[in-house]
């Protein structure tokens, strides 16, 4: 007869270890630390909350009066976005960096995940870039309602992307 697993081991009745904890930023309001060390590439966590509709998200939209351009939207395609303000986790607290040291990745089924890009020691802030994107012309009045404070070196000082130059007409002929 084979021997049964021992489960009086600590390493069977130990608790998993809380990796992430959110507290008081530097950056803005609440943020998400590393509570230990976390490895490059590694899925730290999922972004979650309820699934909607743009035209419910617009409708929903401001959350707080008080912050009307600020959400806890992450848009997943052109017809949905998760409001992470209902029924979301911590991972609605991550805030954003011009230097990243996360990124968001969507799977095939549409949920979204938070991957370390580089080694992230504990103490450490996660970000991503929420790369925001707003139709029209990003003027200053704009840029400054969706201002980044995130001080790195490279800072754009705005949350929003970059637009993308027009593409210059083709000068070679398609036959």
């Amino acid at each position: 007869m084979a021997d049964a697993p021992d489960v009086s081991s600590s390493a069977s009745t130990a608790q998993p270890r809380r990796r992430l904890q959110v507290r008081r930023s530097g950056v803005h309001g609440k943020g998400v630390f590393a509570v230990v060390d976390l490895a490059a590439g590694e899925a730290l966590i999922e972004y979650t909350g309820e699934v909607i509709s743009w035209d419910e998200a617009l409708r929903r939209h401001p959350h707080d009066p008080a912050q009307p351009n600020h959400t806890f939207y992450f848009h997943i395609d052109d017809g949905h976005v998760i409001d992470g303000g209902q029924g979301g986790n911590s991972s609605r607290w991550i805030n954003h960096s011009c230097a990243p040291n996360c990124e968001a990745e969507e799977d095939a089924r549409k949920r979204v995940f938070i991957h370390a890009l580089r080694d992230i020691e504990a103490g450490e802030e996660l970000f991503f870039d929420y790369g925001l994107v707003v139709d029209g012309r990003y003027t200053a009045k704009l840029k400054a309602e969706y201002a980044c404070h995130c001080g790195s070196p490279n800072c754009r000082g705005t949350m929003l992307a970059p637009k993308l130059p027009a593409r210059k007409a083709s000068r070679g002929r398609v036959a």
